[in-house]
């Protein structure tokens, strides 16, 4: 091709003439042919490959210069379907533009190993060999050339077999094994410069044996030969040749009929074709035989002219060191002006060459140094202080090889010294140690998968210096390392340019929308190969996303984009959408997370997706607000089987993820959709609620209403829900009832509470076991926040003494609507009864007094569930004559019971109680928590049998009750005796027993002072010749009236008593008729009207009066008393009458007839 450089001709024109088998051939209908272009060795091609220059050329058939010709073949204008293999050394492939490029081929490490074992049939020699070259890392790189791996193999294997032919004409039979390691030879090559001295030496000895039948162990050099190749290979490395012809070699003293000769160094290419003649062209196997030679040639060259090849000028220098040093700095300043680095492997050679060690190889050919040491010394100074010109990576990475070559390795030892103590990121190095360390790195045995720029120095020099390090590197860890936009130029000027990166993590710095800019023109360069870009938190806006949308829009190599913790706002997104729409956009993993994104930013995205749905399968957007619908868009896309997203990232804290599929497990739906979430009665446990608080916490999450009735939630629960109520999430009722919250949970959702954030509404506490403490913490809290709770749920709780004052006293908030909830339904009827009533809420009273009021069953009932709610704490209730009914009274009794702690005093007096309500009254006072001091049971119709029942269960809990009141029951024939008898027991606290009325009990407390004994237990009372006086017959009369009073025999002779007296004493005798068995009031004035008021008792059928002493009454007129007796049953019971000392004529006469008549067993004296 390089002899037609010059001609024009059409594309066509030229296949014909390279192959005229294809003149009749339409090589541009696609249907029918597919047409391979193989360009061999780019770097060996004259054309200036213009591409930017050149005109666009589409015609197969018009004519053009070769340049032309092959720029718009390579960039698809001529024959588009074609495809082109391209060879050719890494420096000239940067010719061709990236967007040509479609894949990049190398030999790889395994690839290496292979020709090695292939290239020997025995294994263990294959393996040695290779283990030899592995072994020295400038060695192993080389082998990425397949020439070279053939130059090693050739070398290696022959130095082991003339070792081993050696060892075995020595008779050392035991040594015939050695290895190229064991072997302890100092010709065993492990330089660049050594490897190519011995195939030199090997080829030169193949030469011999070839063609002039020699077989000498030594070699026999023709200088002049050597010196005229060698002067080819200089002069045409100089001008950038690699491939010269006839009058090349003839102007180096070469006959073309001799080439051959040089078979192993220099091959004559020649190839005849039909319908076109080429001449003759030559070129080394490889360029790197070629800069060997050449390097060779200009030490032969001072050996024979004292002066550097470099030198043009005919003067001598002063001496042979002084031109070895000139010739070699001379070569280390061309080789680090060349733009492609044409002259590094010549420099190196020439390097090597200075080494007394390797001269030693070429004995005869090249004189021998005596001051080799001065001269590596300063050529290593030399070296060493290029390093300060701050050198690009690919100058500064050969320098080390030079370095390597003169065997000095002390920069490389001072920078893997760091390494090893981990002391890079703290130590400040100079452009040397920079490039040192650029040099060990690249040159690591273990593969650069992952750099991280925080391991050595987190700057943007560092960045700079390692860019090299960086392109050989699968991942780039930028993070946290305080780049700036500055950082971003350098960063694109390495993905625009031959690198490996897969993986790109730049978050935490602070690169700004300029800075991604100056990324995205490098993600739209073919020769970029991201596909993971990391960019959160960088101070990005919506600029970004315009960029990267575009970057999107291009079909690039991106597949997964992380621009997390920006604020990027609804604004950004929709620039984003514009990218992600496109059927171009490969992404399949976007993280947007914390980016102020809102329910527009949303559908933007929902839209994108809808558009495009065949390629993002993940989606974090965890940290931002989806507004209402938001979360809906999104994952209306996740069920639709033609989305390919699979993963919806909404939730930032892995706990709320776990709630999140723990509630969708239970309730079938995704609760991010939900408004409401019922999870009662389910064991949930602190682990689970953290869970749900953070899934509360989440903006996701727009719950208004969480209820958590019997969960088993303790005080931690408690303060995990507090941190919601501070988050100002989107809940606004909270019902936590049945749960041992206690008091020490409530202070933690105190804190909760009283946080302005806070803007719950509804609270249920039901049931919590909060006692007044607790009470006292939601007052404060309501006290600091008062402004949004509308009610709070505290049924089922004890607020102690003040706990309900703190509440009803805490909202001072005009704004505050709170609606507290103590009681149950029934119980608030009842309090709400009672208001109207005394007009203060009962809750606040310790003395309630219904007294006399109709309540009936139903409000009975109201009232018993107020009396056993903790939250009433009356001392003192008075519900007398308030037609109580056994119904009522069971439920009265039953609220005692549940709340039997508070009730000091109780009046039930008045009510029929009956016999069922009294043994409930006896239970509940055989209760010991119930405290009851007094209790009121007048007028209650309570029996014997009850009096028997209440002694029974004073004696079972004898500890509380002080003041007992029976007055107006009937306690039968033992009633009293029973209750009495308590009070002689030092263990009863009963103190006060009330069975009379004021009057009555006055008179008992007088006759127990006359006769020593409490008269409701005696059944016979003489109370004769004492002055009663209207106040003492009162009160005879009272306590006679009372049924406590059980007395058989009345003696009130010589008392005194008068007419208006007796009247007081039968009215008595009336109400309370059944147990007087004698009655003597001798000598008495009672006269005939008291006899008549007498006669009054003894028509009462319930009389059953047996003896009647009237003796010296002032009686003169007893008919009353016979027609009392003929009219009525008295006669049955009555069996003496005594009317002694009367003067009452013939009626006495009259009453006894009658009595005969009758038949009746009175006798009347």
């Amino acid at each position: 091709m390089n002899l037609k450089e010059k001609e024009t001709q059409s594309l066509m024109g030229l296949l014909n003439e390279f192959f005229p088998e294809t003149k009749r051939l339409n090589l541009t209908k696609r249907n029918q042919f597919e047409v391979l272009f193989i360009l061999d060795g780019l770097d060996e091609c004259r054309l200036p490959l213009n591409f930017e220059g050149n005109e666009t050329w589409s015609d197969v058939s018009s004519p053009a210069s070769l340049d032309v010709l092959i720029t718009n073949l390579i960039k698809g204008n001529l024959l588009p379907s074609a495809l082109i293999w391209i060879t050719t050394r890494p420096a000239a492939a940067s010719k061709i533009p990236p967007d040509c490029i479609d894949r990049l081929t190398e030999i790889n490490d395994v690839q290496k190993e292979e020709y090695f074992r292939k290239r020997f049939t025995d294994e263990n020699q294959a393996k040695e060999i290779f283990g030899h070259v592995k072994q020295s890392k400038s060695l192993f790189i080389m082998c990425h050339i397949p020439v070279f791996c053939w130059i090693s193999a050739t070398v290696l294997q022959n130095i082991l077999e003339e070792k081993r032919n050696n060892d075995l004409k020595n008779d050392q039979a035991d040594d015939a094994s050695k290895t190229l390691q064991e072997s302890n030879t100092e010709d065993t090559p492990k330089t660049l410069t050594q490897m190519y001295t011995h195939f030199l030496r090997f080829q030169i000895q193949q030469s011999r044996r070839k063609y002039d039948g020699k077989y000498t162990p030594d070699v026999s050099w023709d200088k002049d030969a050597i010196l005229s190749l060698g002067k080819l290979a200089f002069q045409q490395l100089e001008k950038n040749n690699l491939i010269f012809y006839d009058t090349d070699l003839e102007a180096c003293g070469i006959d073309v009929y001799k080439a051959s000769v040089y078979s192993g160094m220099c091959t004559q290419i020649f190839k005849e074709e039909t319908g076109i003649i080429l001449c003759t062209m030559y070129c080394f196997v490889h360029l790197s035989i070629q800069e060997f030679i050449a390097a060779l040639y200009a030490h032969l060259f001072l050996d024979m002219n004292k002066k550097s090849v470099f030198v043009h000028e005919s003067t001598e220098q002063e001496s042979k060191n002084e031109a070895m040093i000139d010739l070699l700095k001379t070569a280390v300043d061309k080789a680090l002006e060349s733009d492609n680095g044409h002259l590094d492997l010549f420099l190196r050679f020439l390097l090597g060459l200075s080494i007394q060690s390797n001269r030693q190889l070429l004995r005869g050919l090249l004189t021998q140094q005596d001051s080799n040491d001065q001269i590596k010394k300063e050529i290593v100074q030399y070296i060493k202080q290029k390093f300060e010109a701050n050198l690009s990576p690919e100058r500064s990475i050969n320098l080390f090889y030079c370095l390597n070559e003169l065997n000095d390795q002390t920069l490389v030892k001072e920078i893997q010294t760091h390494l090893s103590k981990g002391s890079l990121s703290s130590s400040d190095l100079s452009p040397a140690q920079w490039s040192a360390l650029v040099f060990v790195l690249l040159t690591s045995e273990e593969e650069l998968e992952e750099f991280e720029l925080q391991k050595f120095k987190k700057s943007y020099e560092c960045l700079i210096r390692l860019s090299a390090v960086i392109k050989t590197s699968k991942r780039a860890l930028l993070n946290n390392c305080g780049l700036t936009n500055k950082s971003c130029s350098a960063m694109a000027t390495v993905l625009g340019s031959d690198n490996n990166l897969k993986e790109l993590n730049l978050n935490n710095n602070n690169l700004e929308d300029s800075g991604v800019k100056l990324l995205c023109t490098a993600l739209l360069n073919i020769k970029c190969k991201l596909e993971i870009l990391s960019l959160c938190k960088c101070g990005l806006t919506e600029e970004s996303c315009s960029a990267l949308a575009t970057v999107l829009r291009s079909n690039s190599s991106l597949k997964g984009l992380d621009m997390s913790n920006n604020n990027l706002q609804d604004s950004g997104v929709k620039k984003l959408q514009n990218g992600l729409k496109n059927t171009n956009c490969t992404l399949k993993k976007l993280r947007l997370s914390d980016c102020s994104i809102t329910e527009e930013g949303y559908k933007a995205l929902a839209s994108a997706l809808r558009s495009n749905p065949s390629h993002l399968i993940e989606l974090d957007l965890t940290g931002n607000d989806p507004g209402q619908s938001g979360v809906k868009q999104l994952n209306d896309l996740l069920q639709d089987p033609n989305y390919q997203l699979k993963t919806l990232r909404l939730l930032k804290n892995p706990a709320a993820d776990e709630a999140c599929q723990y509630v969708t497990g239970i309730v079938g739906k995704n609760p991010l959709l939900l408004r409401e979430l019922n999870l009662s009665e389910r064991e949930l446990g602190d682990t689970r609620v953290n869970q749900i608080t953070a899934l509360l916490k989440d903006k996701h999450c727009k719950l208004n209403t969480l209820i958590l009735h019997k969960c088993g939630l303790t005080e931690e629960s408690c303060s995990a829900l507090a941190t919601v109520l501070r988050s100002n999430s989107s809940l606004k009722e909270l019902d936590m009832s049945n749960n041992n919250l206690q008091d020490s949970g409530v202070k933690k959702l105190q804190n909760g509470l009283e946080n302005t954030n806070c803007t719950l509404e509804k609270l249920r506490l039901s049931s919590c076991s909060i006692t007044e403490e607790g009470y006292k913490a939601l007052a404060s809290a309501l006290r600091s926040n008062p402004s949004h709770l509308i009610e709070l749920d505290l049924t089922g709780n004890d607020p102690g003494q003040s706990g309900v004052k703190q509440l009803l006293d805490s909202p001072k908030d005009p704004k505050c609507k709170l609606q507290l909830r103590f009681l149950s339904p029934a119980a608030d009827e009842a309090c709400q009864y009672v208001t109207g009533i005394v007009s203060k809420n009962l809750l606040l009273l310790r003395e309630l007094n219904l007294s006399e009021r109709e309540l009936g069953d139903t409000r009975v009932n109201q009232i018993a569930a107020l009396l056993q709610d903790k939250h009433c704490k009356l001392n003192t209730l008075m519900l007398n004559n308030n037609s109580i009914t056994t119904e009522g009274c069971a439920a009265l009794i039953s609220a005692f019971n549940s709340n039997p702690s508070n009730l000091i005093e109780l009046d039930l007096s008045g009510n029929k109680l009956g016999n069922t309500g009294m043994k409930k009254i006896c239970r509940l006072l055989k209760n010991r928590q119930f405290r009851l001091e007094k209790l009121r049971l007048s007028d209650c119709s309570i029996t014997e049998e009850d009096y028997k029942a209440l002694a029974s269960a004073l004696r079972s809990n004898p500890s509380h009750l002080i003041e007992l009141d029976l007055t107006g029951n009937d306690p039968g024939q033992s009633g009293v005796k029973q209750l009495n008898h308590l009070l002689q027991d030092p263990n009863c606290q009963l103190k006060t027993l009330r069975f009379l009325g004021p009057a009555a009990d006055e008179a008992c407390q007088y006759v127990t002072g006359i006769v020593g004994k409490n008269p409701l237990l005696l059944r016979e009372l003489n109370l004769s010749g004492r002055e009663l006086g209207d106040t003492g017959v009162n009160q005879i009369a009272a306590l006679l009236q009372d049924k406590h009073c059980q007395l058989n025999t009345l003696i009130l002779c010589r008392c005194s008593i008068t007419e208006k007296q007796c009247l007081i004493l039968t009215s008595a005798l009336k109400s309370n008729p059944s147990h007087l068995r004698e009655l003597n009031l001798s000598e008495n004035q009672i006269k005939n009207t008291g006899v008549n008021h007498l006669c009054d008792v003894l028509k009462d059928s319930y009389c059953k009066l047996e003896r009647l002493s009237l003796n010296d009454c002032g009686i003169t007129d007893i008919s009353f008393i016979t027609r009392t007796l003929t009219n009525t049953k008295t006669l049955q019971f009555l069996k003496e009458l005594d009317l002694r000392n009367n003067n009452v004529g013939d009626s006495k006469k009259q009453l006894r007839d009658k009595q005969r008549d009758s038949n009746c067993k009175l006798e009347v004296n």
